[in-house]
């Protein structure tokens, strides 16, 4: 209320006064001293009267108002966590940073916003399920991506320039023809795990060459992804002209990369570039397939109109050792080992049939712990299991590493459990025995500092089964829930681990790899990067035309540590 108006309304006008000495004049039986009194308990009424309806007011005003305690902001980045589809904090976003809940969303600019959100949950919701990343996309790399898309828009599956690279696929040219787009075609192969880090691999390469990504779908891709890039498709359309020899493609093929290499038919010349190549990049390539990883060799494959790729690798530590790539991969990625994390969750987004999946079962089990921790349990032994071997190898990881607490078998031990923290481990694997020794384990015995600690398992299939479309959408989702983890244990060689790892921006503990039905020693070591593994990569000097160490030439390519052969991306030897 205003401050002139109240006193008004405590103080007489001078037309009341006047009033009052008409009135006074005119009713002489009315005594002076009864007129002061009475005066007096009307404007006490008043006043009184006012100050019920403005204290309340002050009062509402100083809360709205009062400047928040650290404690109360780090309540509301707390609240980010629940998992509603609208948090509490949303529902006071006027009043909050009006700058930090939009970059959120979009991953940091990584999204575009303008896809329908219902169409697809998981694009615009995942960010409520997961922590904050502390890795933050590159400018260059954000304008990297919406320039893809433009690209994409514009020579995406049913364009004018599509069709006309088309033809040449159709006609049957012998030589290729300039194009205003060219392409590269991702062949579905291998397990979900593969398929997701492959992708990914494929797509920086797109990048890297100025190429559209075009991926089969496959039996299920499309029940499992959502499209990537606003107003388009990145699906193969199912009309395409070759996808009918794509279980035909091999080594041998006349149209192959390093078949045509061998036999001497593929050189810079116009006359011999072909319409298409198929690049097989898998774990049993050749030494001719892997001149892919040559600057020569793309200097040749820049010509040709269509890649037909077939890989079952992330092959992405090898691009850093073409020296055309290398300043580029250096702009758009200046955290090197960041490429999956931020090319894998711009890239992949659960449908709403695996989003719902993963949210049933992340509220229901998983949310209300103060810590999550996952164990992603694979095994490559011969037989279903669970092994002994591994049973044994799990709990001195864990216990080794303190990432849970220990127990006491002193039964006459009581401990309170009032204030202590819970603890969500969620474990992933084909046979439910290693969690059913974790679950007993914490059952039976209770933990020294009073932990709560609950053990969780979505399935156990038994065994792989790539291709049905329910079990790759629990596997899907698995590994989506293991990346929502605080800390996580992986298995080495397992690309379901990577994936998650690098969705979640997390360095895992890797559970080395038996050998002989033992338990190794160490049972784990940790990741030196959130970056994913090249299991087969190129041992060759392409300058010198000899065999080299590619894990010893560069500081941030190195070999990884559940592999020795392999490669990895990691910031440089300084991690080491």
């Amino acid at each position: 209320m205003d401050l002139k108006e109240l006193r008004k309304r405590m103080s007489p006008t001078k037309q009341q006064d006047l009033n009052s000495t008409i009135n006074g004049s005119s009713r002489n039986q009315t005594p002076p001293s009864f007129i002061s009194l009475s005066f007096f308990a009307t404007n006490l009424t008043k006043t009184f009267s006012a100050l019920l309806i403005i204290l309340p007011v002050f009062v509402i005003f100083a809360v709205i108002h009062r400047n928040p305690t650290q404690s109360d902001r780090i309540s509301s980045f707390a609240d980010a966590r629940v998992l509603d589809h609208k948090p509490p904090f949303l529902s006071n976003f006027e009043n909050q940073d009006q700058v930090q809940v939009p970059d959120a969303k979009l991953l940091g600019g990584l999204l575009s916003p303008g896809f329908d959100e219902a169409s697809c949950l998981s694009r615009y919701e995942s960010y409520i399920y997961r922590k904050a990343t502390s890795f933050k996309p590159s400018g260059y790399l954000l304008s990297k991506l919406r320039k893809y898309e433009e690209l994409h828009r514009q020579c995406g599956p049913g364009t004018k320039p599509y069709n006309e690279a088309l033809k040449q696929l159709k006609f049957g040219n012998t030589t290729a023809s300039p194009t205003e787009c060219q392409y590269v075609v991702w062949m579905a192969f291998s397990g979900l795990g593969n398929r997701i880090l492959t992708i990914s691999a494929a797509f920086l390469y797109a990048l890297l060459s100025n190429r559209v990504l075009l991926v089969d779908p496959g039996t299920d891709m499309k029940d499992l992804f959502c499209e990537p890039f606003p107003s388009t498709s990145w699906f193969l359309p199912g009309d395409f002209p070759l996808t009918n020899q794509f279980k035909d493609f091999n080594q041998e093929s006349p149209k192959c990369h390093g078949h045509m290499l061998k036999n001497k038919h593929l050189n810079d010349s116009a006359e011999s570039i072909p319409p298409y190549l198929y690049l097989h990049l898998g774990h049993d390539y050749n030494d001719h397939d892997k001149l892919f990883f040559c600057d020569d060799d793309q200097s040749i494959l820049s010509k040709v109109p269509w890649l037909i790729m077939k890989t079952d690798n992330y092959f992405v530590p090898s691009l850093f050792l073409i020296p055309s790539f290398k300043q580029e991969l250096f702009t758009l990625f200046p955290e090197k080992v960041t490429i999956f994390h931020h090319l894998g969750r711009y890239l992949f987004h659960p449908t709403n049939q695996v989003w719902g999946l993963i949210t049933r079962y992340y509220n229901a089990y998983l949310a209300e712990a103060d810590e999550r921790i996952s164990i992603q349990i694979r095994t490559f032994e011969d037989g279903p299991g669970p092994f002994q071997h591994v049973k044994d190898q799990i709990k001195s990881c864990l216990s080794k590493e303190k990432l849970l607490p220990e127990i006491s078998k002193d039964e006459s031990l009581v401990t309170s459990s009032k204030n202590k923290k819970t603890i969500a481990v969620l474990t992933t694997s084909l046979s439910a025995g290693y969690y059913e020794t974790l679950r007993d384990l914490y059952w039976e015995y209770p933990t020294v500092n009073g932990d709560i600690v609950g053990f969780y398992q979505p399935s156990h299939e038994g065994h792989q089964q790539s291709q049905k479309k329910m079990h790759s959408r629990k596997a899907w989702a698995e590994m989506y829930l293991l990346s929502l983890s605080d800390k996580l244990v992986t298995s080495a060689w397992s690309t379901f681990g990577y994936v998650a790892q690098g969705l979640g921006g997390l360095k895992p503990w890797i559970l080395n790899k038996p050998e002989d039905e033992k338990t190794p020693d160490p049972p784990c070591v940790r990741a030196m990067s959130i970056e994913p593994c090249f299991h087969a990569p190129p041992f060759w000097d392409c300058k010198k035309k000899t065999g080299i160490d590619t894990g010893n030439l560069v500081p941030h390519v190195v070999h990884c540590e559940d592999m020795t052969w392999g490669l990895k991306v990691v910031h440089g030897r300084e991690e080491l």
